[in-house]
């Protein structure tokens, strides 16, 4: 529901780690606060793109923004304990999305070129997310506190 918060079906209200990683960000306006996991990242995928084209995305941009924002919280579903949490937020000149984990942190590397398409080359999520937006940062920790993967492309 856009601009509603929901945990998805999954019962998860923040937890004791929810401030770490988690914190919101004050700024903007918030479209979108969703709990994610595999089996409504379909539903989540949708009301992304939808809040995007309502923030005022369109064509090319939109498609490529809704796919960014699928494979870094497909990466949170694979890689961070099935779970996660997105904010979506309209800024002034950007639609930026956060995707927060609870996972045990990994180190951003993300490849110049397109990596391999053997099953044992992985990392294509997040080097296509870079490739697509205008804004990509990675913070993560190794302790296992998770990772916190912003992404915005400008609107104007």
């Amino acid at each position: 529901m856009p601009g509603g918060e929901t945990d998805g079906g999954t019962g998860d209200t923040g937890g004791p780690n929810a401030g770490v990683l988690g914190a919101p960000h004050r700024r903007g306006t918030l479209l979108l606060k969703r709990h994610f996991t595999g089996e409504n990242l379909p539903q989540v995928r949708a009301q992304v793109e939808d809040a995007a084209a309502a923030a005022g995305l369109g064509g090319v941009r939109l498609g490529e923004f809704t796919l960014a924002v699928s494979e870094i919280a497909a990466n949170a579903v694979e890689h961070a304990g099935g779970r996660g949490r997105l904010e979506l937020r309209r800024l002034p000149d950007e639609l930026e999305c956060r995707i927060t984990d609870d996972g045990p942190g990994f180190v951003p590397a993300i490849p110049e070129l397109l990596p391999g398409l053997t099953e044992g080359c992985r990392g294509r999520g997040l080097w296509l997310a870079h490739l697509v937006t205008d804004r990509l940062t990675v913070t993560t920790d190794t302790t296992g506190t998770g990772a916190e993967v912003t992404l915005a492309l400008r609107l104007t």
